[in-house]
């Protein structure tokens, strides 16, 4: 059955409200199984605290967060309709799924257990309503404070060896890598620095690409790393408007879900 996107905004609020499921409110990590796939992905529960960013305090409370990046095997089931039986596919709300991507969407740097890479922010919230939906949880993106509160896992220092829990411009081979190659940080979270920036939402509904990724020097992979959309991550779209869905310049640009508990 295809669902508007209204619909999947309505049905993710409803489900919120109901809060999540068991395993959730014993504050223990949980595996996510995607209905009618064989794809699943882990969440983590974050401590409940508080961070200041950019002067403003924030509290972060009964959140979970992906452990990894969202990854192709994830993405392509809401992006290419693989949720639907393959006669409704071609029916589809075309404005609740993304439009063909222009090009190899990963680039040729690898599929499976990748991060979804070249994602508008648009793409990554319409993905959190669906996978909503789908669900019966309440998916989102995440904002800057809560992003930045768990990348630095109560670490008040950047990590003592970038190399170890990142990959960036000195190891990265102009590449991204299979999620969670690296090292976690003390909350279990995998390349919450560099891999693939991270969309989440700022003050005054900005829109953030934060972390760094695979092509930023060193100094540019950090929990303060933030990076706003140009015109030059979708100049070689050849469409007229740009698609809202996809970034043809833009390899460095992914997210991860959080779900509110």
């Amino acid at each position: 059955m295809n669902v508007p996107r209204i619909a999947w905004t309505v049905i993710a609020l409803i489900a919120g409200a109901a809060a999540c499921a068991s395993p959730q409110k014993a504050r223990q990590p949980f595996e996510e199984k995607i209905p009618g796939s064989l794809v699943s992905f882990k969440m983590v529960p974050l401590p409940d605290g508080e961070i200041t960013v950019a002067g403003a305090k924030h509290a972060v409370k009964n959140l979970w967060m992906g452990a990894t990046e969202a990854t192709w095997d994830l993405f392509d089931i809401f992006a290419f309709k693989l949720d639907l039986p393959e006669a409704e596919r071609q029916n589809a709300d075309t404005r609740a799924r993304p439009t063909k991507p222009y090009g190899a969407p990963d680039r040729g740097f690898g599929h499976a257990g990748y991060p979804a890479i070249g994602v508008t922010y648009d793409a990554a919230r319409i993905f959190c309503q669906w996978l909503s939906f789908k669900t019966g949880r309440k998916y989102r993106l995440p904002t800057e404070a809560e992003w930045e509160y768990a990348a630095r896992a109560g670490e008040k220092t950047a990590p003592a060896s970038l190399a170890e829990v990142a990959w960036f411009w000195d190891n990265a081979d102009d590449s991204t890598h299979p999620v969670g190659t690296r090292k976690p940080n003390a909350w279990g979270l995998f390349d919450m620095l560099g891999n693939v920036g991270e969309w989440c939402s700022g003050p005054n509904r900005a829109r953030l690409l934060c972390g760094g990724a695979f092509l930023d020097k060193a100094k540019d992979v950090h929990f303060g790393a933030r990076k706003v959309q140009t015109d030059a991550w979708n100049q070689t779209d050849p469409q007229i408007p740009k698609s809202k869905w996809w970034l043809t310049d833009a390899p460095f640009a992914g997210f991860r879900v959080v779900c509110e508990g």
